[in-house]
């Protein structure tokens, strides 16, 4: 499939760009600065595209057959970019993927974004702009999976996660290393098994292919 990754600059997207290069797929990564283009190139990137979240950017979907959105307009920005890149950016990726056709939307959620009235005030406009993104695209046409971590952390990815269909216990339990969120990311890419599902997922004992493969 040729697989675009929205926020592929990020440090979750620019992981998802390396383990494409892995596997059957080609990337197709959509950044937003010029002087972007030649790291997502160094990191395995089959083609970029210029693009910016808060503009039309349709013309990135030219030829999609998959789309992973990774974008978040992270933890420096006040409440309007995290609406207008989290929020409005995911529900014109929606627009635009219907409209092309695209076979499976693969968005990273969060595990905040189920009840975002029992986060702290400053999580709050996170977790209300990941709630309306994945209700967005839970009602669209698109085939999807909304796969939901929780605390993310840098450490090295151990290549073993536990994935499951509800959420249990504490939501800030299910911490889990970026490069580990990427594996499940790229995994998911065309499984028919979890389109039209959310899968909650943290560092666990089982291989990212057999844990998808439960659900």
């Amino acid at each position: 499939m040729n697989v675009l990754v929205i926020g592929a600059n990020g440090q979750v997207g620019t992981q998802v760009i390396e383990q494409l290069k892995e596997s059957d797929h080609q990337s197709v990564a959509l950044v937003r600065k010029e002087e972007q283009i030649k790291d997502l190139e160094s990191a395995g990137a089959d083609k970029v595209v210029l693009g910016d979240l808060e503009e039309d950017f349709s013309h990135a979907f030219d030829n999609v057959d998959a789309v992973v959105f990774a974008a978040g307009s992270g933890g420096s920005t006040g409440a309007d970019k995290t609406m207008l890149i989290d929020l409005w950016g995911a529900v014109k990726a929606v627009n635009y993927a219907e409209k092309h056709d695209v076979k499976h939307f693969v968005l990273l959620s969060a595990t905040d974004s189920l009840d975002p009235d029992s986060e702290s005030d400053k999580m709050k406009p996170y977790a209300v702009a990941k709630h309306m993104a994945d209700d967005y695209l839970q009602k669209s046409s698109l085939a999807y999976t909304t796969v939901h971590p929780g605390p993310l952390k840098n450490d090295e990815p151990t290549g073993k996660v536990d994935v499951k269909a509800e959420l249990t216990g504490d939501p800030g339990s299910y911490e889990i290393p970026r490069g580990d969120v990427a594996r499940v990311l790229v995994g998911a890419i065309g499984k028919d098994n979890l389109k039209k599902k959310s899968v909650f997922i943290k560092s666990g004992d089982h291989s990212v292919e057999d844990a998808l493969s439960g659900i």
